[in-house]
């Protein structure tokens, strides 16, 4: 069993950054895939980005989010982070981390996740 809990998410002024966390607790968290979700308002949630330990330890984002938003995992602390730069009134979201063995054709969608936190809001705004 895996238990995630986001934190860092707040209020922040376009063109500003934020920089979330995923703590976990479980021994086996290293071994999964952690990936990185977000909902808006009336909005279906999407896929924001993963990091993929089975195939090489490799790292996945949105196309659209390529160059803004990065993701790092330190295993030591059982925590993954969200760094994302440049921020803009389109990424108000609440956003979420997850947990799994997703495959890598499952890695974009809630399906490859086993475990989900309770998500952390992010609100950008003048």
């Amino acid at each position: 069993q895996v238990q995630l809990v986001e934190s860092g998410g707040g209020l922040v002024q376009p063109g500003g950054s934020l920089r979330l966390s995923c703590a976990a607790s479980g021994r086996t968290f290293s071994q999964y895939t952690v990936g990185w979700f977000r909902q808006a308002p009336g909005k279906e949630r999407e896929f924001v980005g993963a990091h993929r330990r089975s195939g090489g330890n490799t790292y996945h984002y949105a196309d659209s989010l390529k160059g803004r938003f990065t993701i790092s995992r330190d295993n030591a602390k059982n925590t993954v982070y969200l760094q994302m730069d440049r921020l803009n009134p389109e990424d108000t979201a609440r956003y979420y981390c997850a947990a799994g063995q997703a495959i890598l054709s499952e890695l974009r969608q809630e399906r490859g996740y086993w475990y989900w936190g309770q998500g952390t809001q992010v609100t950008v705004s003048s």
